[in-house]
């Protein structure tokens, strides 16, 4: 598998490994609903180019808190979802009973709530790790919880700092985090490499003309794009109005889907995401799509590739589809 290419390493620098703790008061450096981010007042990390969920372009100093992926429910029930419009990055993966769930990935700005906030799987284990985060999550099954404390994951879930129940909502649709809260609370120990190989746009290959697709993951859901206005637009989206994730690129990773080896309360077979490996990819990006294919071990970056050469995302925020080799599908719409 190919190395990191020299954007990636040269994306971030360290100004000082602080160890995660759990009784700061410093608060974030990140931009807060969309504000202006304050002076730090802590050392933290420092971009030396980039953002490393978004490839955008940055200077001075990173929040002082580690990358935060939140899981959160994407059925009908979850309907509104909140705060996912400030994320940087989503990944959707399946779940029990064919329906998906998200790992949404915040660093750049925090929201002050977001949910509802559901449980982990093993599948998040590999969508974790390359971005060195910790995992906020309403709880999880007992040997989904022990591997992920095994890879070293630290995973903040229910009755952590800044949780609450909406009293109007129906359980287990009803948990929600103040994220701005445990940020507050958090210190980045480690820096974080490009989740993704950025690059420019101008350097995409040409691909074939798609206004759109269909991410099948399952005979009981589809996740339903359309390219509008310059921004890819969920149309069958469980956010509050206002409140949606409209990225500027879509990409579909075909992964290998198990059996995580135990049941859920339904009595549903939990599904596991092996996000390590390869497989064929589809970049959506400007009304067009490139095919290559995608490589990743447990902890490194994806990496993507054409038939010429390697491929970069183009700079800006990505929904990452996961979409079963296995009982998925993809429907590119010309």
């Amino acid at each position: 598998m190919p190395g990191p290419s020299p954007r990636a390493v040269a994306a971030l620098s360290v100004a000082t490994v602080l160890a995660l703790s759990g009784c700061s008061g410093s608060s974030p450096t990140s931009t807060v609903d969309g504000g202006p981010a304050g002076q730090p007042t802590a050392k933290g990390l420092t971009v030396a180019g980039q953002w490393p969920l978004t490839g955008l372009g940055a200077s001075g100093r990173t929040p002082s808190h580690p990358v935060m992926v939140v899981k959160i429910d994407n059925s009908s029930s979850s309907s509104p979802q909140i705060g996912l419009s400030k994320a940087d990055l989503v990944t959707e993966e399946l779940v029990e009973g064919g329906i998906t769930r998200l790992a949404v990935f915040y660093y750049q700005k925090v929201p002050k709530l977001v949910g509802p906030v559901r449980s982990m799987r093993a599948s998040d284990i590999g969508i974790v790790k390359p971005a060195k985060a910790v995992l906020v999550a309403s709880g999880g099954a007992p040997p989904t919880v022990r591997r992920v404390r095994a890879a070293g994951i630290k995973a903040f879930t229910e009755g952590a700092v800044g949780y609450q129940r909406d009293d109007s909502r129906q359980a287990p649709y009803n948990l929600f985090m103040h994220l701005d809260r445990l940020a507050a609370k958090l210190h980045a120990r480690e820096t974080v490499t490009s989740y993704l190989p950025f690059g420019p746009a101008k350097g995409l290959p040409k691909g074939k003309p798609a206004s759109g697709l269909d991410a099948v993951f399952s005979g009981g859901h589809t996740t339903v794009w359309s390219y509008r206005a310059g921004r890819y637009v969920n149309d069958n989206s469980n956010a509050a109005a206002g409140d949606q994730f409209r990225p500027d690129s879509v990409l579909v990773l075909r992964v290998r889907v198990g059996d995580a080896g135990y049941l859920d309360p339904a009595g549903n077979h939990v599904p596991e995401t092996d996000f390590t490996g390869s497989g064929k990819a589809l970049l959506f990006h400007g009304g067009r799509v490139v095919r290559g294919t995608w490589s990743k071990t447990l902890t490194s970056p994806v990496r993507l590739r054409t038939r010429t050469g390697r491929l970069s995302v183009p700079a800006g925020h990505t929904w990452i589809e996961l979409v079963p080799k296995n009982g998925g599908d993809v429907r590119v719409t010309r």
